[in-house]
């Protein structure tokens, strides 16, 4: 359970992070209040939420069937199998 709401923040703060990329790269003040506006945290805002979303989605549609049974890794002529979901 930990995968799926660490992979939700880090797509939440992708964008934040990314700014203040932006930010350092352009040698603009990182920390100024005038670089972190609040029209800029809005938008910022909305491009998390939409990445989020969009995960919600991808994992929706390409994510395993509920209920779909687990097959944990085993041995096959010696050879590892991983554990699939079927």
């Amino acid at each position: 359970m930990l995968r799926p709401v660490a992979t939700e923040i880090a797509l939440f703060l992708a964008p934040f992070v990314l700014y203040a990329i932006y930010l350092w790269a352009t040698r603009a003040d990182v920390l100024h209040p005038d670089a972190w506006s609040l029209a800029n945290l809005a938008w910022l805002t909305i491009a998390a939420l939409v990445l989020m979303l969009g995960s919600f989605i991808v994992l929706a549609h390409f994510g395993d069937a509920p209920n779909s049974p687990y097959v944990p890794a085993h041995i096959e002529n010696g050879k590892l199998v991983p554990g699939t979901s079927k």
